[in-house]
């Protein structure tokens, strides 16, 4: 039939699947995501607190690519010693819908 759905002609990289997991790979990407929804502004060290084993360069990467991803946002504050916060963009909070199904699917299925 011509209105079936053909996988032969289909490719993962064209759908908005694929495009969300890109924003989102990585091992703490949600958590951080996760975290910012629930006690935004959030520090660095607070982060890091937060996610446990995690190096400064692997948190910071991660931080880095949300940022240029316009999940978050990073608010730098001209003081000494440095203070950071990050919180999460307009763009980001769109993207907590789907995270709070995910909660309440995990909430609802655990055993």
């Amino acid at each position: 039939m011509d209105t079936e759905k053909n996988i032969s002609k289909a490719n993962f990289q064209d759908t908005g699947f694929s495009y969300t997991l890109s924003l989102v790979s990585g091992k703490y990407k949600m958590v951080i995501l996760y975290c910012l929804m629930e006690y935004e502004p959030v520090r660095f060290n607070e982060l890091q607190r937060y996610l446990g084993r995690v190096s400064d360069k692997t948190l910071s990467q991660h931080l880095k690519e949300l940022e240029r991803d316009r999940l978050i946002h990073r608010e730098v504050y001209p003081q000494i010693p440095p203070k950071v916060e990050y919180s999460l963009t307009e763009r980001g909070k769109s993207l907590m819908v789907v995270l709070d199904q995910l909660c309440d699917w995990g909430n609802e299925n655990r055993m």
